[in-house]
């Protein structure tokens, strides 16, 4: 009897329990899941952008987490290989994505996905490898020439032109930074990594071709033989000038534009001079990118919220960041055409270079400032320099494989 009355008890608690937890366990199947996103927008960026993301969670039946986080590559790929990792890496430099890519580390954008004719093409070619995309563009910046309106009326067409006002009104810029200088190497032909269908071939670097030591000398000159800076011209010391209205030509990107604005500089911005026989002077393009990580749970989701934040936070992004839309639509709308500072980085984007998103292009920055360096100080001459630079990046690749 004693064991017919534990039984029954045991049974009646098993039963209570099994009815109490019937309507937890509904709960948990109408939950609403979750996507993740790791931001590398700044903070007032994320604040603009989680609505846009809690709108699709909620037509979706998703909540979407959108964080800043400004953890390395190695963050990322602990992270990910945990199975803790985010869904979407939204707002990266593009120029990061080698490692991702390598470490096999960013999903594929699927085929169908979005309309490669309504984006920017130098755009799509910074996310993609071996001629297939990774990533989705989401804005995009580089430098222009700022000058002092009060000094010049318009902006010269010309590099002839820029050089013969220079003389008179001044011009600077952080000139052994190969970030900037790249635009002149790359005028008359000079390249980093040839693009090959599609692919940058790291065995194939054109920084010391005629058409990149034509551009080498024309750097050199503006130290040497014009005058125009010092040969151990800094960034900031360049930009103080500009805004001091020492000098009228000033090179840089957007990030300046709010202090200008501030210091009530009388400035305006246009593209690069191109060279006298008209060909432009390609700057080089950083695109910040969204990627879905090959490791998330929810691929599919991803890429479409990844695809919705990218088309209905353009704007936000151009008005909040001063981020550079990279759709064509939101380009030719009056917001962005209306504000003729940013249209000007614009039009130069359009002729610019993507930076080289290869890892190989970690073995190019400090030989190029290096060469710059000999140049400006007459240490070097342009093709010494640029043959001496050619042999470090060789070197430092070898080195990385």
């Amino acid at each position: 009897m004693k064991n017919l009355k534990r039984f029954l008890t045991v049974a009646l608690i098993i039963a209570f329990v099994a009815v109490t937890l019937i309507p937890l366990s509904g709960v948990f199947a109408t939950s609403k899941k979750q996507l993740v996103v790791w931001s590398h927008l700044t903070q007032d960026e994320v604040k603009a952008l989680q609505p846009i993301a809690d709108k699709w969670g909620k037509a979706n039946g998703y909540t979407v987490k959108v964080i800043t986080d400004q953890g390395s590559f190695q963050s990322f790929q602990t992270a990910a290989m945990s199975g803790k990792g985010p869904d979407i890496m939204f707002g990266i430099p593009h120029d990061n994505l080698g490692a991702f890519w390598k470490a096999k580390l960013l999903e594929p954008v699927p085929a169908n996905l979005i309309d490669k004719k309504n984006f920017v093409s130098t755009a799509l070619e910074a996310c993609s490898f071996e001629g297939k995309l990774y990533a989705l563009p989401i804005a995009m910046e580089t430098y222009a020439l700022f000058y002092n309106t009060s000094k010049v009326k318009e902006a010269p067409k010309t590099m002839s032109q820029l050089i013969t006002l220079a003389k008179k009104v001044g011009f600077m810029y952080d000139v052994n930074n190969f970030y900037f200088s790249f635009a002149f190497i790359a005028q008359n032909g000079g390249y980093v990594f040839k693009n090959k269908g599609g692919s940058l071939d790291p065995n194939d670097i054109g920084l010391a071709t005629n058409g990149a030591i034509k551009g080498l000398s024309l750097i050199r000159d503006f130290v040497q033989t014009y005058k125009f800076m010092p040969k151990d011209i800094r960034g900031d010391i360049a930009k103080g000038n500009f805004q001091n209205g020492k000098i009228a030509f000033y090179i840089s990107g957007p990030w300046d534009v709010q202090d200008f604005i501030k210091a009530k500089v009388p400035f305006a911005v246009a593209p690069l001079p191109k060279t006298d026989d008209g060909k432009p002077t390609p700057s080089f393009v950083g695109v910040q990118a969204a990627f879905v990580s090959a490791k998330s749970k929810n691929k599919d989701a991803a890429f479409k919220l990844a695809k919705y934040l990218l088309e209905n936070s353009a704007l936000t992004l151009f008005k909040v960041g001063h981020r550079i839309p990279v759709l064509n639509s939101v380009l030719a709308s009056n917001e962005v055409k209306s504000d003729k500072i940013m249209s000007a980085f614009a039009e130069q984007a359009k002729v610019g270079i993507p930076m080289p998103n290869i890892p190989e292009m970690s073995a190019v920055w400090t030989p190029a400032g290096n060469a710059l360096s000999l140049i400006t100080t007459g240490k070097a001459t342009p093709k010494q320099a640029a043959d001496a630079m050619v042999k470090q990046i060789k070197q430092g690749i070898a080195q990385m494989q």
